[in-house]
């Protein structure tokens, strides 16, 4: 009689392949009181016929058995289960045998004459691998899932967030993907902007054509109008042939026009004409060109305040106002700086060929206190820095550029000894931060804005304030 199995035992069935009636039995005995069933075959014919062969979870077979051998067993039914665990039976103890059975699948083998504690080791061995196995099959259906639902919650496309503002974005990019109508990101640098407009892209009906990038702010007025309308050949000296423009190259397919705060006047009338009577020339032609092309466009600029400048035009501003799609800043979305660090560790980590790249808990509460200027672009950059500076694949606080600097920062202020008004003491600290942050933007506002946390506007209500316009 079987013996009782322990019920915390996993449920597994042997195929016992051997000729000799009285050893297959007593393996089978072996088997059945490490509390296993134990199936029973003479021939490597009758255990393939078996009806219960499917249902195998290990393999014990003799070599050496009348018509097929034990090793023509193990390949027929490797073909059905490649990854059944086989211990493989031989009175020949040969090494040219054991490789043999090794290369053909055999995950051990045992020579005649073994006693049943020897046979009981290998079998635990065999159940360990295959529990190992098992167990990795588990961890990996887990994670697949897990991946699946962060995916499904937190993810976009290439765009990881989880707190509410970015799941107000993900549900707005779900809205305005499947139409035709502008777009207009606004945002921060380091924010996202082109891999929302990407997104917008991939999810709408002009996905299989082009998505085309155009950075407004990094070209000249002459160069700008030749890239985005083309020119023709003589159009201007260097103009050698005729060039399509990318407004021809994103046929059909979508142009994310970057930095669009900065295109000078004169091409925003020809962007004007594009919007409104999808029609345009090259440079220098006179053949109209018919544009079919979805208008995407990214700033970090308040375009009210260009208007009233007079930096841009109020008719264009309408026209690519249609959609407006707010981005918030990394700062405001402290809860995603977890899962974002997380993926670029991962992506990192592959780049320098670190797997287990990971970080110290107090670093990340350091990366989680941070203000984050450049937001998701200067997260990234700094723990690329970090992995590639820290020991033993751990980012520790002290791997962090910003901490001591940071520090640094607060101690660089000079507060008056003598000074009793707190609001007096509040505005000399304010002035000083606010002449700190103009001095290493350069004089950019934008960028002084940005450094402070504040919205452009506030700092030019502070800069005429402090009078240090």
């Amino acid at each position: 009689m079987p013996a009782t199995k322990a019920e915390n035992l996993p449920s597994y069935t042997f195929l016992i392949v051997e000729d000799n009636d009285t050893m297959r039995e007593g393996m089978a005995r072996v088997v059945e009181k490490l509390g296993y069933r134990a199936i029973e075959a003479g021939t490597a014919e009758q255990a393939l016929r078996s009806s219960d062969a499917p249902t195998v979870d290990i393999l014990i077979s003799d070599y050496k058995l009348p018509g097929m051998n034990g090793l023509e067993l193990l390949q027929k039914v490797r073909a059905e289960s490649p990854d059944i665990p086989t211990l493989l039976i031989t009175a020949y103890g040969t090494i040219e045998l054991a490789v043999e059975a090794m290369q053909k699948g055999a995950s051990d083998f045992i020579t005649k004459p073994f006693s049943p504690e020897e046979l009981s080791i290998k079998i635990k061995q065999l159940l360990g691998r295959l529990e190992e196995r098992a167990e990795l099959a588990r961890v990996q259906a887990e994670n697949q899932y897990l991946r699946e639902q962060v995916d499904v919650a937190f993810n976009f496309g290439e765009i990881i967030g989880r707190s509410p503002a970015m799941q107000a974005v993900f549900r707005t990019i779900s809205k305005v993907a499947p139409g035709d109508s502008s777009v207009i990101i606004y945002g921060e640098s380091g924010t996202g902007k082109e891999l929302v407009a990407r997104a917008i892209h991939k999810a709408s009906p002009r996905s299989a054509q082009a998505f085309v990038r155009v950075n407004c702010g990094a070209l000249a007025e002459g160069v700008l109008e030749s890239e985005l309308f083309g020119h023709e050949r003589g159009a201007f000296t260097g103009a050698v042939k005729r060039k399509k423009g990318r407004f021809e190259l994103a046929q059909r397919g979508s142009i994310f026009l970057d930095e669009i705060g900065d295109i000078p006047l004169a091409t925003q009338v020809k962007l004007l004409r594009v919007l409104q009577e999808k029609e345009f020339e090259r440079v220098g032609g006179e053949e109209t060109l018919h544009a079919d092309v979805r208008v995407i466009a990214a700033t970090n600029k308040d375009l009210q305040s260009e208007i009233k400048k007079g930096n841009f035009r109020e008719d264009l501003y309408y026209r690519l106002h249609i959609i407006p799609l707010d981005l918030p800043p990394l700062r405001d979305r402290t809860e995603d700086i977890p899962l974002l660090k997380d993926y670029f560790l991962t992506k990192i980590g592959a780049e320098l060929k670190r797997p287990n790249l990971r970080i110290a808990p107090e670093a990340e509460q350091a990366l989680c206190r941070y203000h984050w200027p450049g937001n998701i672009r200067e997260l990234e950059n700094i723990i690329e820095r970090a992995a590639v500076l820290c020991e033993e694949n751990l980012i520790k606080v002290t791997d962090l550029p910003f901490t001591a600097s940071r520090e640094q920062a607060i101690a660089d202020v000079d507060i008056p000894e003598n000074q009793q008004n707190l609001n007096q003491c509040l505005e000399g600290i304010e002035r000083q931060l606010i002449e700190r942050a103009m001095r290493t933007a350069h004089g950019n506002k934008s960028e002084a804005a940005r450094q402070l946390g504040i919205k452009t506007s506030a700092l030019y209500y502070k800069l005429e304030k402090y009078d240090l316009l």
